[in-house]
């Protein structure tokens, strides 16, 4: 298990965050929020993937009056993402949100903040400080590239600074880019300087074909020196895909029990003499409505496959008109290749 460094813990309503307690995955509703219902069975798709926390944005006052109405039937906490105005985020806190996000790079007003923190206090919710690269940035004069990791850390310093003024600690911090290699330096930097959880992610990553591999880097990295308590998977489109990506990574890393079927398949080659890929396929189809934690080896051949098998809780290692079907590594029976599937789903059942 890897080791994550101390933080303080922040309360975002029921889930806690810190490094006492699981990395909460979270994500942002895609609808629009004045849309109840549609909001609501976003949520409700989202909780039955995993979700921890959801995340809602609130830039009018019509959206903070949906709010109260989508907090009181969520079925999981509720954050509020707020930019720019005070106001609402006042009326997201009083609407129920367990936590808001504010940025600094457009709430910057320090009357403004106060009045933020002196409400926060008052319905005992948390706060983020979320620095964004872009939204911090002056374009008329710009700094460069190597500088902005820099400017992130200094806003989140000057920000923070005033919370702790006002005695305000249930603080959750995070600093984003665009940038792969930024984020993983901004957020290093965040935690050698501060102790709040630390919110982590890659913003504007893009489509999920294209964000997959920048986000699983940025996050992974951070998540495997111990930084980080709960992520949040950028990607353009469907929020459970965010959800689904991020749980992976989690697991990748050995952070988070895998629910649910997990599939391992060798990546094949010239020795391979059945279509592994299609049989692999076929096994991943008739694993879905599975939900017992039960690892799953589809091998092509004998060089990796028996110590695969291994490792599996059952596996077949196909060869040419036949195969071997293992149970907890240890070989059960030899079966004709049109027979491994059945032969396969019938010892998982």
């Amino acid at each position: 298990m890897l080791k994550r460094r101390k933080t303080k813990t922040a309360a975002v309503g029921p889930i806690k965050l810190g490094h006492q307690y699981p990395i909460a995955v979270q994500t942002m509703t895609k609808v629009f929020t004045t849309d109840v219902a549609a909001c609501l069975r976003q949520i409700r798709q989202l909780e039955k993937c995993g979700c921890d926390l959801v995340r809602i944005a609130v830039p009018t006052q019509a959206d903070t009056a949906a709010l109260a109405k989508i907090v009181a039937k969520s079925p999981m906490p509720v954050v509020a993402d707020v930019h720019f105005s005070a106001t609402r985020a006042i009326e997201a806190i009083e609407a129920g949100a367990v936590k808001i996000r504010l940025n600094p790079g457009n709430v910057k007003d320090k009357n403004d903040i106060r009045r933020i923190i002196d409400c926060a206090k008052a319905h005992k919710i948390a706060i983020r400080v979320g620095v964004n690269e872009a939204s911090i940035r002056d374009l008329k004069s710009d700094v460069a590239p190597a500088k902005r990791t820099a400017l992130m850390l200094k806003e989140m310093r000057s920000y923070v600074r005033l919370f702790e003024k006002a005695g305000f600690d249930n603080l959750v911090l995070s600093a984003k880019s665009a940038d792969t290699v930024r984020t993983i330096e901004v957020n290093r930097a965040i935690a050698e300087n501060f102790d709040y959880p630390i919110h982590i992610g890659l913003t504007h990553a893009g489509l999920p074909e294209d964000a997959l591999v920048p986000s699983s880097v940025a996050i992974g990295t951070l998540l495997a020196e111990g930084i980080g308590d709960t992520i949040r998977v950028s990607v353009a489109g469907d929020p459970v895909e965010e959800i689904r990506i991020g749980k992976q990574i989690l697991h990748s890393l050995g952070l988070t029990p895998h629910k649910g079927p997990e599939l391992i398949v060798c990546p094949t080659c010239g020795r391979c003499q059945v279509n592994v890929v299609a049989l692999a396929k076929k096994v991943r189809k008739r694993l879905e409505g599975i939900t017992k934690p039960i690892r799953v080896a589809v091998m092509g051949c004998v060089v990796n496959g028996p110590g695969e098998a291994a490792d599996a809780d059952l596996a077949i290692c196909a060869g040419a008109g036949k195969g071997y079907l293992y149970k907890q590594g240890k070989k059960i029976a030899v079966v004709e290749e049109d027979q491994l599937l059945d032969a396969l789903m019938k010892e998982i059942s």
